[in-house]
């Protein structure tokens, strides 16, 4: 008898070092349906779609596909029963090409790298990437791309698999509106041509515009599973967290002090120029703007990363040198990345190192492991609501969001006069996010100045005491907190007149 069913994933469970991530989970999926799953950082989403996915082999469970029952070794075997998988971490290449990172693993015409017919290779990236409305050059190495350009191309390589079910975890975190809307009629297409999409996602609003039937884990257990319209935004957050969340922004009156940072025309070649803005001692200052308006090369150079060409820094009223990282963050300047991977964490190293790297490093006198470095790490991994069996774990083990707030703890080792905060809740759950709000108001309440980088709209209204508003590397629009709007947000982001 022909199953109804493309996907079904019976009595799943599967552990790790004890640990048990996925407790007797059974999803069913439709053929040509998006089937989304929800739930917390930690609650066995992203390792339910790696079991599937081939790369991990469940320790119970069932894995059927058209109602035959089916075992995954690999990856590899995954694919080649029509599978392909979108992970929330991006897996690229930096030093190869466009056309090198898309068909790596599946060269036509040959099994290396000396006999594969390229220009075969080249026109067939030149197809995808138009079919997808991208103008890329197919010989562009990876590393010259931006984040939401990598996971533009992610979602081509999937693609290009001509995968009968496709896995998307996270897949908007890192790209544009235009470019949301691109993949959500890509999905569309998708779903006319019968292909099955297993999609996790933490914003409630594309959750329900795309989702035909979701499916909500908590804890590595099934707490409910059925069709999009039998839920509603308070329902599935409630069932996420197990509790109800009443206030997604916990926004609290601090009083602000004394200016602390002011820029004047600073400009750096290329990214941004004549920059003027004030942060002071208790503020929380939202940076918005499209993706490419500058927000995040601003907040580079502040930090370090990248030189100043012109203007000034002040802190506590007197000219400062920012001449590297090292520097910036000497003086109490630090920022939390939006590139995790590649700026946040040590992956192969444990809860404990990354969490004390940035302390030890600026104090250099200090013993690494000290127990009093031990002490503050826990409490702060305790306080951040880390879920980790103990700091002697691997951090690339952790979920996205998990590892995020490793980095948010690593630096609240130190002492911090300003702290740039770039997308800091990207990929992050509902009640994880608000954990990470409550910590930024309580380092708010401590004196310390914020700049808060976000792509939503929402949070930096639900959050900021002020916004600044970016667009083409200039600042277009200055906002009190009783302008706050989105009409007004989006009207600066697209090159609206200065205020």
């Amino acid at each position: 008898m022909e199953s109804s069913y493309k996907i079904e994933l019976r009595n799943i469970t599967k552990d790790f070092a004890g640990v048990r991530a996925l407790d007797d989970v059974s999803i069913q999926v439709r053929p040509g349906t998006v089937h989304t799953l929800v739930g917390e950082n930690g609650a066995g989403k992203s390792t339910l779609m790696k079991v599937l996915n081939g790369l991990y082999i469940p320790n119970k469970g069932t894995i059927l596909i058209d109602g035959k029952e089916t075992v995954f070794r690999n990856p590899i075997d995954a694919r080649n029963k029509g599978i392909a998988m979108i992970y929330q971490e991006l897996n690229y290449f930096s030093e190869l090409s466009i056309e090198e990172n898309i068909f790596m693993g599946k060269y036509p015409d040959g099994i290396s790298r000396w006999n594969i017919n390229w220009k075969k290779v080249r026109n067939r990236t030149l197809e995808l990437l138009k079919s997808e409305g991208l103008d890329y050059d197919p010989s562009m190495k990876i590393k010259n791309l931006s984040v939401s350009e990598i996971q533009m191309l992610e979602i081509v390589k999937a693609i290009s698999f001509n995968a009968s079910v496709v896995i998307m975890d996270e897949p908007t975190s890192a790209i544009t509106l235009k470019e949301t809307e691109l993949l959500f009629q890509k999905i569309e297409d998708m779903k006319k041509r019968g292909i099955s999409i297993l999609y996790i996602s933490h914003k409630m609003d594309e959750i329900f515009k795309i989702s035909d039937d979701i499916t909500v884990l908590r804890d590595g257990k099934t707490i409910s599973s059925g069709a999009a319209s039998d839920y509603t935004t308070d329902s599935l957050i409630s069932q996420m967290v197990g509790r109800t969340i009443s206030n997604v922004y916990p926004k609290e009156t601090v009083p602000i002090g004394e200016e602390i940072l002011r820029v004047e025309h600073l400009s750096s070649d290329g990214l941004f120029e004549d920059i003027n803005l004030t942060l002071h001692k208790g503020e929380i200052v939202g940076l918005a703007g499209l993706v490419g308006a500058g927000r995040t090369e601003l907040a580079r150079v502040l930090a370090g990363f990248d030189p100043i060409s012109s203007g000034k820094v002040m802190l506590d009223g007197k000219t400062i040198r920012i001449r590297g990282i090292d520097s910036s963050i000497r003086q109490g300047i630090i920022m939390l990345s939006e590139d995790r991977r590649e700026y946040g964490i040590v992956g192969v190293r444990d809860i404990l190192e990354n969490t004390t790297l940035a302390d030890h490093c600026v104090n250099k006198d200090k013993f690494a492991g000290s127990k009093k470095q031990v002490s503050r790490a826990r409490k702060l991994i305790q306080d951040l609501n880390v879920k980790t069996p103990g700091l002697d774990v691997e951090i690339q083990n952790l979920s996205g969001g998990n590892q995020q707030k490793v980095v948010l703890a690593k630096w609240l080792m130190l002492d911090t006069k300003v702290m740039i905060l770039d997308e800091p809740t990207r990929g992050i759950d509902v009640g994880a996010k608000y954990e990470i709000y409550k910590i930024i108001i309580n380092l708010a309440k401590q004196g310390c100045a914020i700049i808060l980088i976000s792509s939503e709209i929402p949070e930096l209204i639900g959050m900021a005491d002020r916004m600044y508003v970016m667009c083409k590397g200039r600042i277009t629009g200055r906002l009190e907190r009783s302008e706050f709007s989105q009409e007004l947000t989006m009207k600066y982001a697209v090159g609206g007149a200065q205020t």
